[in-house]
């Protein structure tokens, strides 16, 4: 059994979750606190006690899944499990990259909580609200998707920010260009073209101020070579280096995430399962719809742990 380790992104959030993991483990439970002592603030409490409206928050709904995910890696590790040697690549979607990086010792969980705080800052502060918009487009070429985009962002922004798989893209940009690219995806063909609830355009070029941001920050902390490789969003090849992780992480703030190739990398590279890490269970449908031939499943829960130290032995 091949093992990779897949880290959730933004919407994968809930009130409540990672509670039983800090309950159960004390080592999970050190996670929370280092995240709070990074950021100052009691995160754990709104991530355990809301209000979602807080949580959701792109600023504290990234260092908070990222929590999560970690508060299952140490909860695995303290019961005897290493990453080395057990997982052959990890892989994020989007901010899930620094989740991913966290526990493969790229950087320590407070530098990871600090990183997301100003990321999600620094996406938030880079289109004024209003400006920008995102729209999911299901049952659509992806060729068609882009010819959309291209004749949409005449003179403005429209372009593919994820790529999810299971037919679902997300474009992003410019409100109107958006609106618009929205509108022709409808008359390529496309089953739906949903207009997204989120607060910035993500993964698109109007995000460029905050992957200056960006690119600041990472230079600030110890980096360090991941126990195993992980797998770029924006490249979707794998990587130790420190210093070109650095640098496609900051791609990535203006890039496409690219979660379809990912699965499919994976099936082409001999993985033959996919755990996914922490809160939700996002990662694993699209990894279904991708891919039926690699098995699936979550760890999120003191009851998962459990049973994943019993299958990864």
């Amino acid at each position: 059994m091949a093992v990779a380790f897949t880290f959730p992104g933004q919407g994968s959030q809930a009130v409540g979750m990672g509670k039983d993991l800090a309950d159960a483990f004390p080592e999970a439970r050190r996670v929370f606190q280092e995240v709070d002592d990074a950021l100052g603030e009691n995160l754990s409490k709104l991530i355990w006690e809301g209000p979602e409206e807080a949580l959701t928050l792109t600023a504290n709904a990234q260092p908070a899944l990222m929590a999560v995910s970690l508060a299952v890696i140490r909860a695995l590790e303290s019961r005897g499990f290493s990453l080395k040697g057990k997982v052959t690549y990890v892989a994020g979607h989007s901010l899930g990259e620094y989740s991913a990086l966290a526990a493969a010792g790229f950087v320590s969980v407070a530098d990871a909580a600090r990183l997301l705080r100003i990321r999600g800052n620094a996406m938030q502060a880079a289109v004024p609200a209003g400006e920008g918009a995102m729209a999911a487009i299901i049952g659509l070429e992806q060729a068609d998707v882009e010819a959309a985009c291209t004749e949409a962002s005449k003179g403005s922004v429209c372009q593919i920010a994820n790529d999810n798989g299971g037919g679902q893209l997300v474009i992003s940009g410019a409100k109107a260009a958006v609106e618009l690219g929205a509108k022709l995806c409808t008359e390529k063909g496309a089953k739906r073209a949903l207009m997204l609830q989120v607060s910035a355009p993500f993964h698109s070029a109007l995000m460029a101020p905050a992957a200056d941001v960006m690119r600041e920050a990472l230079a600030g902390v110890t980096k360090n070579s991941p126990v195993v490789p992980v797998l770029s969003n924006v490249t979707v090849s794998p990587t130790s280096d420190p210093d070109e992780i650095a640098r496609r992480l900051v791609e990535q703030i203006t890039g496409r995430v690219r979660w379809r190739e990912t699965v499919e990398w994976f099936g082409a590279n001999g993985i033959t399962t996919l755990y996914e890490i922490g809160a939700g269970k996002v990662l694993s449908g699209l990894a279904r719809r991708i891919n039926r031939d690699i098995t699936t499943a979550s760890i999120g829960t003191a009851a998962e742990v459990e049973g994943a130290l019993a299958a990864l032995g």
